[in-house]
Order: C-alpha cells, then sequence, then structure tokens
C-alpha cells in the first residue's frame, strides 16, 4: 500500500522523528601507519536515495582520494546525533578528524551522509570541524526519490531494523523529497564556492561531464582519474494517481528550487517537469 504525505494527519507526519534511530555514528576506522588525521576536503550531505554511495565510490576512485571500501564508513552521521546545538566541543571537533586518516600520496578525503543537509544546526558544526571541505548535494526527480525511500524504508521496517509505521515510512520521505529550504541553507552557510549541486539524472545521462565537473570542484586532476562503470538506473513502479499527487505535492517547491539554481535542468525530472 502506498501512503502519501496528503494521506496523514499532524500527528502521523511527527511520527517520522521516529525513524531518527536508524541513524547510528559511524565506527572510527583503523589509523594506518603514517597516515595523518584532519579534517575532510569533502562531505557529501544529501539527498538520501539519490545515487550519493555510488557517487561517493566514484570520487574515492580517484588516485588522489584516500578510501578503502569496507575500512572508511561512507556516512558517519557524527553531527546528526548532535543536532541540538548549534556549537561542538574541541574534543568533538577532533573526534570528527578521527574518521578521515590520510595517505600523504592522496590527500583527498570526505564522506557522504544524506540527511545531514536536513539538519539546521549541520552548517554551524561543519563550519566549525571542517570550514575548508568542499560540500556535494546529490539530488533526483523528487518523486522517484520518494518511491526509493519509501520502498526501502518498508523493507528495513519489515526486517526488523527499525521500529515504524508505513505511515512513518512515508512521511519522512515525503519531507526528504523537499529540496529547497535546504539546499538553500547549505548555500548560505557554505557559499556557493564551496558546494556543488548535482542531479542523479544528469550524471547517469552524462557521466564523463558531470564526473570531470565533480573532480574540478573537488580540486582532482581530472588527467588522473579513474573511471568506474557507469549505474545502471533501476525503475520502482509507483500507482499513477500516487504519482500524480506526489508531482503536484512537489511542484511548487521544485519551483523555487529552480529559481535559486538556475543551472538545474528540471526537464531531466519527468515527472514534475509538466508541472513546473
Amino acid at each position: 500500500m502506498w501512503v502519501t504525505w496528503a494521506a496523514m494527519d499532524k500527528g502521523e507526519a511527527g511520527n517520522a522523528a521516529r525513524l531518527d534511530p536508524m541513524f547510528r555514528q559511524a565506527d572510527v576506522p583503523d589509523h594506518p601507519e603514517g597516515w595523518v588525521l584532519g579534517p575532510p576536503t569533502f562531505v557529501g550531505i544529501g539527498a538520501p536515495r539519490c545515487g550519493t554511495t555510488w557517487w561517493f565510490r566514484v570520487v574515492g576512485a580517484h588516485p588522489d582520494v584516500s578510501y578503502a571500501r569496507g575500512a572508511q564508513p561512507k556516512e558517519v552521521h557524527y553531527f546528526w546525533g548532535r543536532r541540538d546545538r548549534q556549537v561542538l566541543t574541541p574534543e568533538e571537533v577532533v573526534g570528527y578528524h578521527r574518521y578521515f586518516p590520510r595517505s600523504p600520496d592522496a590527500p583527498h578525503v570526505g564522506e557522504w551522509t544524506p540527511d545531514y543537509m536536513y539538519s539546521e544546526t549541520f552548517p554551524h558544526q561543519l563550519n566549525q570541524a571542517a570550514p575548508d571541505a568542499r560540500v556535494l548535494v546529490l539530488l533526483r526527480d523528487p518523486v522517484d526519490r520518494y518511491v526509493s525511500g519509501f520502498t526501502r524504508g518498508v523493507r528495513l521496517a519489515a526486517d526488523g531494523a527499525i521500529q515504524s509505521t508505513e505511515a512513518d515510512v512515508a512521511a519522512r520521505n515525503t519531507e526528504r523529497g523537499l529540496y529547497f529550504q535546504p539546499v538553500a541553507r547549505a548555500l548560505e552557510a557554505f557559499g556557493r564556492d564551496r558546494v556543488l549541486v548535482l542531479q542523479y539524472e544528469r550524471c547517469l545521462a552524462d557521466y564523463p561531464s558531470q564526473l570531470r565537473r565533480t573532480h574540478d570542484f573537488l580540486g582532482l586532476d581530472p588527467k588522473r582519474a579513474n573511471m568506474p562503470p557507469q549505474r545502471e538506473p533501476r525503475e520502482r513502479g509507483l500507482p499513477e494517481g500516487e504519482r500524480q499527487r506526489l508531482a503536484a505535492l512537489y511542484a511548487p517547491d521544485v519551483r523555487k528550487l529552480s529559481e535559486l539554481l538556475p543551472e538545474l535542468d528540471v526537464g531531466l525530472w519527468r515527472n514534475v517537469a509538466p508541472l513546473v
């Protein structure tokens, strides 16, 4: 059964917060001999179910990036559990840096926790812990993002990983597709020079160009780049009535986002494009 935000009352929508315990802070990775610690050089902040794992691994394949899959976490979730305050202690700043050992031969290192961009306190904390880090945002057609997030959330709930109802999962995933406010907050906090906003659909359609754009933004030499295999997109079904309702819900937000980001190609977002 598909449940949309429009079908819920305020009480049900508020229950979405019950899913937060699924975000557990990652274990600190090993510190190989000869490697040094410090703030990350890049941090991906969103959005969930938009291809962030794929793009993080693509970035991590560059020889100037210190990333060992399986040894270093893609998602640290360090700030999510501290979102009740803006200021970190000096010890917490050092604690965050412990997640980013890097080889002298590969000085770039980072993480990508997709839910960081929904925290109002996160920008203040990152500016304290990693003031020079470049910030990556990857967005996707919000209706397709909802389908992917809802499907995964229901599966996790059924497997017992989290305690939630379908209404909880629907509320959380509907909210996660409202990009305008989180993106505007990131641009204001970090400045446009420090933020790169990518589109999942464009990364699929024009993989080499978008990878080169990402490398340029991060200061990685494109000539030294590896090009991992391109991801194959997966399609998930959604009843047409639900698709139309979600598209109508997201269209005003996408319209504001396109005004904020003139480079955004709304035409790539097949569900909302006709309404924007």
